[in-house]
């Protein structure tokens, strides 16, 4: 393809901020339109990266005819109905994570996107980690034979994000679930090779924002508007007979001085541990065990910017969506299931 691709983001602070360097790098796309509420902060994001177009109203980007890319990087209420209009519109849609908040939401994002004939990507970037890339490969190719359990936890203490956009349910959707849940539930049913899950036993805690002079050390005290969860637990049955323990907290009082995300995959072949990337496996013929360090896949890409490069590769020659969007329908209904498994004080069935 010898035209650049034209992208326009929706949303200019946050995490585009680590969008724009994959739009930059990428050969096959030109970053054409931005478009914020916020008209100064808009100005001043557009200015710094020599972007010509500036919209104020999101549907004025959705329409620009020359874009062919729009990059959603707004608070999750807003994914869907944002990413199905620029689906309607005739443009290929990257959305940040969570796609939506519910299943529901994302099968009409799926019903638009099947419609349009277009790409629809979530932009879930640790797939895109070299640690990531490196054991996945080992796992295609049966290192842990059939795994058979996951445990999986991303953990903060103290670091809850206090803006609105975060803590209120009108424009989250939720929690930590919602927040950073989706990140390493996405990479562990990745890596486990994407079963489907059918049932969910979970829990939801919202204690420690409640006591006298909670703070977060990303934000300052803990005000009392918060309706989302602060800490999740669950166990998930998938179809393949598998099962997951999934852990997530912005506040809990756990060993980590900043985010502690680990991933445990247990096989019949042997077992593994993300981040580190360790493989654990026993040789019953000696009777020995062995514990194998994985090098890192090399790539000088930062993964945020990485999704965008891989994205745009994928429009420009005609390959399916990096991340479908059925792999976010499946982690959608996992968080579902654990937010009415809480409320019903049982195990949910996923029908969807």
């Amino acid at each position: 393809m010898s035209k650049k691709l034209k992208v326009g983001v929706i949303g200019v602070g946050g995490i585009a901020k680590t969008h724009f360097p994959g739009w930059l790098q990428s050969p096959h796309v030109e970053l054409a339109a931005l478009s914020d509420i916020r008209e100064d902060v808009l100005n001043k994001v557009a200015d710094e990266l020599k972007v010509p177009k500036r919209y104020t109203k999101t549907e004025d980007l959705i329409a620009d005819k020359d874009l062919d890319i729009v990059d959603v990087c707004t608070p999750n209420m807003y994914h869907a109905p944002l990413s199905i209009a620029a689906l309607e519109a005739g443009k290929h849609v990257i959305c940040e994570k969570p796609l939506a908040p519910t299943p529901g939401e994302i099968r009409k994002m799926i019903a638009a996107r099947d419609k349009a004939k277009k790409l629809l990507m979530t932009a879930q970037h640790f797939r895109f980690d070299g640690r990531s890339q490196a054991l996945k490969a080992e796992l295609d190719r049966g290192v842990l034979g059939e795994v058979y359990h996951a445990r999986s936890w991303m953990l903060r203490r103290a670091g809850a994000p206090t803006t609105p956009g975060f803590v209120l349910k009108k424009h989250a959707g939720g929690g930590p679930c919602i927040d950073i849940g989706v990140h390493i539930l996405d990479l562990t049913l990745w890596m486990m090779g994407n079963p489907k899950p059918v049932a969910v036993s979970g829990i939801t805690q919202d204690r420690l924002r409640k006591r006298k002079g909670a703070f977060s050390n990303w934000g300052g005290p803990i005000g009392p508007e918060w309706d989302v969860e602060e800490f999740a637990s669950a166990f998930v049955r998938l179809a393949n007979g598998a099962t997951l323990v999934l852990e997530v907290s912005w506040l809990l009082n756990h060993d980590t001085q900043g985010e502690d995300m680990q991933m445990w995959l247990y096989g019949d072949e042997g077992g593994s541990h993300w981040p580190s990337n360790t493989l654990y496996k026993t040789c019953n013929e000696s009777q020995q065990h062995m514990n194998i360090s994985l090098k890192r896949n090399p790539h000088n890409t930062e993964p945020h910017a990485l999704e965008c490069v891989k994205f745009a590769e994928a429009v420009a020659t005609g390959a399916p969506s990096p991340v479908p969007a059925e792999h976010s329908l499946d982690v959608i209904a996992i968080l579902d299931g654990l937010y009415r498994s809480s409320a019903e004080n049982r195990e949910v069935k996923l029908e969807y």
